[in-house]
């Protein structure tokens, strides 16, 4: 089977005519309308028999052109059906859509793409939910936004400004003419009200938009003291009244949703296993595949069933508690546990610490009962903790958070002669910037450690929460919660044997419309070899929307000392040696965040800063590197086969965690697999994929499979195994812990100086750097 990619070129279009003559003569019209050349050219053969050659795993690269031509020749069918949104495709026909509010609603539809595996060619489908646009009057997306009685009285400044942002971008038809539905994108709002604005006409004299709508098309416009919307390009200005427009349906929603769009959102897409099966297969049977005339042309033939394969479950690790407590050891029960009779391994020390509400509606004896049933908590779960804060509660106004923590900092430090440990902050439920502004100020100047605790948890004080806030705590001042009974014993292949280090990286990037943000990267790296509990972290900006870390490794020329060697890397692996007295001999690194398509881009450039971090601390360095992608975003859904077979599932109907694929849905010649560590909570667990780009250690499958398993285990912040290996996890809350670092007045000035030089094979780029951390948080687990 042949195909051809077609492109069409444009010539030069033949010169327009005037309307005088266009209106003598239809048959005028249409012998001197604009004609076009269009040329057709062959591009080239999609040779499948290399495609072949790479499912039996004959070729190591995927013949990317071939796998383009299916997928383009699967997707054209619903390309016209339906709306289509990158791999997905939506439609208001799947299910009635929700309203999320503010002019937003819900719409369902599915994931659809074609994946080489190791039993051929898999078209992988997923159900997903989105936020769109409601096609409303604009009139009426104005009032769900302000509320109806905004439109009565002309629009504050601030009114103004929020409608701008929220229709700026936006398509929508014009209604006040009876057969002509033309369509424009919105560029902004005009200035002034509608019963202002004038414009010039024919004669040179100057003539009201009220007044033409009304002479022109009979349209009375009914609120003249609200803006008109601005269409067109700037040298062309045109201006159209809100009631004589309507939005275009199937417009995706890309900017930020409120929580409370969010939360309604996920109810949404938030499905049971046994239910999202059932969807994906009636998306199957309703998209027809076996009628569809594109994939018979090519001889396509799509099965309606899913695919069966087969699974292990790995077992879960024994975890060792401190010998003082009743349980010294615990096995997790379908990966969970509690803290009941067992006490941290390592417990912290806190002598002084103190606190501040921030909280109006929070009386100090209500916050002081919560600190002193903290504090308890702290000490049942194994800490040292002081009974009572070194100064009495402090109450501010959010508005003053800088102030209002370093004068607690200094009176502390008066009270006690040494500075304070640990700072507990009480935050209104609603807080804007104010959480991220303590945990700058904190981490970056006073160099604090900080515990925020939201009101409703201190009126509603729980047992279960308190002690995961314990756990916290406790890491964050540099102890253990737990460590793995293997390790203890040093009994974990390929770590126990030699010094082992276990990185985990991440980048995470400004959200849409945020041109002058920077990317963060984010880099943690265990520091306390055999337990792999304790994880350092390191964060740095660098270019928006740039995935590969540019400081893994850096050199600079110093005045003095002539050229520096740092970077991430070095500056961890140097923390390693002097946390346990020993180099690293190996190097596992867990990656999070990396598409499919920059895979070899990623390891190219990051293996190789790696290896030169460690070259630069000493000559021959060069420990074994085991290089793995984690991905969590993509469309494989595992379900069991029998869904009433409750043994083979957890109480939410999911996979039981454990569960480990490793065949036949993998990459045909590539070491892969996926891994369901977690028990789902709600909807449908989604396993996480680990791909092995790089091993230098040898590992088994079974034995990168159990140490991945057993690691999801030791997360610090609950009695839970997670959904993804805790160095990636830490990383990922490293780099989202970085964007408050970026220095407030940047923030207001909209920009991110030019300060840094970085590079990446891609030309030069500056980044104002971010705030640094102070040198006594970067030893401990800041971000959890």
């Amino acid at each position: 089977m042949m195909a051809g990619r077609v492109f069409i070129q444009l010539e030069s279009s033949l010169s327009f005519i005037g309307n005088s003559e266009l209106r003598s003569s239809t048959k005028k019209m249409e012998l001197m309308a604009p004609k076009y050349k269009v040329a057709i050219k062959f591009v080239g053969k999609a040779n499948l028999h290399h495609l072949g050659q790479f499912l039996a795993g004959k070729h190591a690269a995927a013949p990317q052109e071939a796998l383009q031509v299916l997928d383009i020749v699967l997707r054209q069918l619903s390309d016209k059906r339906y709306y289509p949104i990158g791999r997905s495709f939506f439609s208001s026909d799947f299910r009635t859509p929700q309203r999320l509010g503010d002019g937003l609603e819900a719409w369902c539809g599915f994931y659809q793409s074609i994946r080489p595996t190791q039993m051929g060619l898999s078209l992988n489908i997923d159900t997903s939910a989105a936020a769109f646009i409601e096609p409303l009057p604009v009139i009426d997306f104005v009032a769900q936004i302000l509320g109806k009685g905004a439109l009565t009285r002309p629009l504050s400044d601030s009114d103004h400004l929020k409608i701008k942002r929220a229709l700026t971008g936006v398509k929508v038809e014009v209604v006040h003419r009876a057969h002509v539905r033309r369509k424009y994108r919105i560029s902004g709002l005009t200035s002034q009200p509608t019963n202002e604005l004038i414009f010039p006409v024919e004669d040179h004299s100057m003539m009201s938009v009220v007044d033409y709508f009304q002479e022109m098309y009979g349209f009375a416009i009914e609120y003249t003291h609200l803006p008109c919307l601005q269409v067109g390009n700037q040298t062309k200005v045109k201006y159209l009244p809100m009631e004589a427009c309507k939005i275009l349906e199937g417009q995706r929603y890309t900017k930020r949703l409120n929580e409370k769009q969010i939360t309604a959102l996920l109810k949404i897409a938030c499905q049971r296993p046994k239910e999202r099966e059932n969807d994906i297969l009636k998306t199957v049977q309703h998209n027809a595949y076996h009628r569809d005339p594109y994939a018979k042309e090519f001889g396509i033939k799509i099965s309606e069933k899913l695919a069966c394969i087969e699974a292990r479950i790995l077992p879960p690790p024994w975890l060792k508690y401190h010998d003082a407590g009743k349980e010294k050891q615990c096995l997790p029960h379908v990966g969970q546990w509690n803290m009941k009779n067992k006490k941290m391994i390592n417990g912290s020390k806190v002598a002084r610490w103190a606190c501040i509400n921030f909280s109006w509606t929070i009386q100090e004896n209500v916050a002081h009962g919560f600190c002193h049933e903290l504090a308890e908590m702290c000490q049942v779960s194994g800490m040292e903790f002081s009974p009572e804060p070194v100064i009495p509660i402090y109450s501010a106004c959010p508005e003053q958070v800088e102030e209002a923590l370093k004068k607690v900092y200094r009176a502390s430090a008066k009270s006690k002669g040494k500075d304070l440990e640990l700072l507990i902050a009480i935050l209104p439920d609603q807080n804007g910037s104010l959480y991220g502004d303590i945990k700058r100020i904190c981490e970056t100047d006073l160099g604090l450690i900080s515990q925020c605790c939201l009101t409703k948890h201190v009126f509603r004080v729980c047992k279960q929460y308190l002690a995961n806030v314990a756990l916290k705590i406790n890491v964050k001042m540099g102890g253990r919660n737990t460590v793995l009974l293997d390790a203890i014993a040093w009994k974990i292949p390929l770590v126990s044997d030699i010094p082992t280090i276990i990185f985990g990286a991440d980048v995470t990037h400004p959200e849409s419309g945020e041109d002058a943000s920077p990317s963060i990267a984010a880099v943690v790296a265990s520091q306390d070899w055999p337990e792999i509990t304790k994880y350092a972290g390191v964060v740095c900006a660098q270019t928006h929307r740039q995935e590969l870390i540019q400081d893994l490794y850096k050199t600079w020329n110093d005045p003095i000392r002539g050229t520096v060697n740092g970077g991430m890397i070095r500056d961890l692996l140097i923390s390693f040696r002097r946390a346990t007295g020993q180099k690293p001999l190996r190097i596992i690194f867990y990656r999070d965040g990396v598409s499919e398509g920059q895979f070899y881009q990623v390891l190219l450039y990051e293996l190789d800063a790696i290896r030169k971090a460690c070259a630069s601390l000493e000559p021959n360095y060069q420990p074994p590197v085991t290089f793995v992608v984690v991905q969590k975003r993509h469309h494989t859904r595992l379900f069991v086969s029998n869904h009433k077979n409750r043994a083979s599932t957890d109480k939410s109907g999911n996979i039981l965690p454990g569960t480990v694929v490793d065949s036949r849905i993998c990459h045909p010649t590539e070491f892969d697999f996926y891994l369901c560590s977690h028990a789902g909570l709600q909807g449908t667990s989604r396993p996480a994929h680990y791909h092995v780009l790089w091993d230098e250690n040898n590992f088994t499958a079974d034995g990168l499979q159990s140490l991945t398993n057993n690691l999801c285990y030791t997360y610090a912040r609950c009695t839970r195994s997670v959904s993804i290996v805790p160095p990636a996890y830490y990383a990922h809350l490293a780099a989202f812990r970085a964007r408050f670092y970026v220095d407030p007045e940047e923030q207001k000035n909209g920009s991110l100086g030019n300060s840094v030089r970085t590079s990446c094979g891609r030309g030069e780029a500056t980044v104002k750097p971010l705030l640094a951390l102070k040198e006594n948080v970067k030893r401990v687990m800041f971000y959890c």
